[in-house]
């Protein structure tokens, strides 16, 4: 039996290759409306099938946020298992954006929706909440190692609520935050050129040089570009000698730009370019 390639490696070849540009696939009832399509499962097909079809064939990785599709019951979920499929087909890897955390048997539920090649909703990654306890996503961890798949753990979030968890100082001194990203250097110790165990880091955060980025050694899927006002220009201030992991990701500010084919090939183009820009100026 073949060992798949970890998703550490796949994905640092292909930044090296497209850029390091996550475009999330954000079906919100807004955009389908920008885009002069009803919210409905016709509107869905139509806003995730194009923009797969404009993008696959040259952004790094894509982002469906799951919730957007789900809330079409069976039918919306139908959707997504043809985005994730036409997005891994077009050679785009594909991280689920679906938040999950459990424990237990729930868990690996969890993980077997994800992260098994036999499910419908494979991905080649998942985004996971740690805060039942870093041991309980176990399951999923387990599975994206046998798997050749990633993770990405919810950390320092953009989001002003996410502060008073993930600052929480615990008994040793460490914020619960700094001490999820340690859990995170520990799976990808000894890992090259990329451990495969990653952290969700927001763009908007600035200075976060009192956290150990560079130690995860892993991915850094950085959300806020765009829409949420940070700039890729921001990304060495906040990343610094970790900002070659980040995975800096864009949602609204490249899909406001459907349903015009070329017009999201150039937004996207615009955003590369200047992630490009601002990395070829990073001291690292």
């Amino acid at each position: 039996m073949t060992t798949p390639t970890p998703f550490g490696a796949r994905l640092r070849r292909a930044m090296d290759e497209r850029g390091p540009l996550c475009v999330g696939i954000d079906p919100h009832a807004s955009l389908l409306a920008d885009w002069g399509l009803a919210d409905d499962i016709a509107g869905l097909e139509r806003f995730a099938y194009t923009t797969v079809e404009a993008l696959a064939d040259r952004v790094a990785v894509f982002k469906p946020q799951s919730a957007f599709f789900e809330r079409f019951g069976s039918r919306g979920v139908a959707v997504l298992e043809q985005t994730v499929a036409r997005a891994r087909e077009g050679g785009a890897l594909v991280v689920m954006d679906a938040k999950r955390g459990d424990i237990g048997s729930t868990m690996a539920a969890y993980a077997a929706t994800y992260l098994d090649p036999a499910s419908p909703l494979f991905s080649d990654a998942l985004t996971v909440s740690p805060f039942l306890g870093y041991g309980s996503l176990r399951p999923a961890v387990d599975l994206a190692r046998e798997n050749g798949c990633g993770l990405f753990v919810l950390a320092l979030t953009s989001n002003a609520e996410g502060q008073e968890v993930q600052h929480a100082v615990r008994a040793d001194g460490s914020t619960v935050a700094a001490t999820m990203l340690g859990h995170l250097k520990a799976e990808n110790a000894g890992a090259e050129p990329l451990g495969s165990f990653g952290a969700v880091v927001g763009a908007t955060l600035g200075d976060l040089s009192s956290y150990d980025l560079a130690g995860v050694n892993g991915p850094l899927l950085a959300p806020g570009i765009g829409a949420q006002g940070a700039t890729p220009a921001d990304l060495p201030g906040v990343f610094g000698a970790a900002v070659r992991n980040v995975v800096p990701s864009v949602s609204r500010g490249v899909l406001r730009h459907g349903p015009d084919a070329d017009g999201l090939r150039a937004a996207a183009a615009r955003f590369a370019e200047d992630v490009a820009a601002a990395l070829d100026q990073a001291v690292v």
